[in-house]
This record gives C-alpha cells, structure tokens and sequence, in this order.
C-alpha cells in the first residue's frame, strides 16, 4: 500500500521540482537599449553644465580650445560621436559665456579625415601660445554592452592640471551606434 503513495510522493516531488526550476530562468528579454530614445543635445546641456559647476580655476573672459572626444582604446582616433559630443559642448560651454575659440579654422592642429582636431602635444603649445587659450576642453568615450561611457574635463595649459571633469553614460541606442566606427 505504501508503494503506490511513494510513487505518487516521489512523482509529485520532481513536478515541483521542475516548476521550480523552470520558475528561476526567465523567459523575459532584457531592456534593448538599442531602442531607447536619448536627446544626446540635452544631455550634453546637463553634463556641460555638471563640468561648468565641477570646474575652478578658470579666468572669465579667457579663451578655451575644444578638442575632438577620442575613443579610450585608442586616442588617436575619434568617431562622428566623438566629433559631435566636442561640437555640442562647445556650444554649450559658449551658451554659458566661456569663449571658446574655433579650431577648425586653424592649420596648427592634427586634423585628420574623419578623425577631427586631436591635440597632440608637440602642435599643443604653439597653438595655445598662439591663441593664448587658458584651457583645452578634452573628452573621451568608451563604449560598452549597453552604454558608452563619457569623460569630459578642462584642463590649464600652463601645467596640465584637470580644473574640472565630469562623466556621464548614454545608453547604446541606435542614433548612438550609427554615429560609432563599425566593428571589423
């Protein structure tokens, strides 16, 4: 008699068991980042503003260079983001009355193709005598799973000391991988 209840208890017991542990994996897809929406202009307004608060040191009035954001794997390169995150914080860093000085206009910085302005140090000090800038904006981004991470910070150059730095991440959305170098 106890054979047909040990049986019933033992099937029972390896039900439960395979609910159990079909209820611990998820059927659920993860948040796709891919299709969050970003207002990247606001979001540069905001992190500009975090840098402006974050930053002492500067004299009003004094000029400030604006390089191209590199990528963090390898900073002699740049992407249409890099390129895009300098141009909106240049703005914005202008919007809030720091001056900042046009580089594209200038043949004494490494421009490079579809790179931008990357600032290398034996240009640097010439093009900053040359304008007599106070400070270079300089940024850098690294791309993640699901975010690419931001750096931004103003640094004197008169002895490379960072005066104010600020990081932020924007979700990997679309407009975000469109505007990345392609993975080889």
């Amino acid at each position: 008699m106890l054979k047909p209840y040990k049986k019933f208890l033992t099937a029972s017991l390896v039900a439960v068991a395979m609910l159990g542990a079909s209820g611990c994996s998820s059927t659920q897809k993860p948040t796709a980042s891919i299709a969050t929406e970003v207002d990247l202009i606001q979001e540069v307004k905001t992190a500009s503003s975090q840098l402006i608060a974050n930053t002492k040191g500067l004299t009003l009035g004094a000029p400030v260079l604006a390089a191209t954001f590199a990528d963090i794997d390898d900073l002699q390169q740049s992407s249409t983001f890099g390129r895009t995150l300098s141009e909106q914080f240049t703005s914005a860093l202008s919007a809030n009355g720091l001056p900042v000085i046009e580089v594209k206009m200038r043949d004494s910085l490494f421009v490079k193709e579809r790179t931008g302005e990357l600032i290398l140090s034996r240009k640097l000090h010439s093009l900053l005598q040359a304008h007599d800038a106070q400070a270079v904006l300089l940024g850098s981004y690294a791309i993640g799973g699901s975010n690419v991470y931001v750096n931004v910070r103003i640094v004197r150059t008169s002895d490379n000391i960072i005066l104010g730095s600020h990081d932020f991440s924007l979700p990997l959305n679309r407009d975000i991988k469109a505007m990345l170098p392609r993975k080889r």
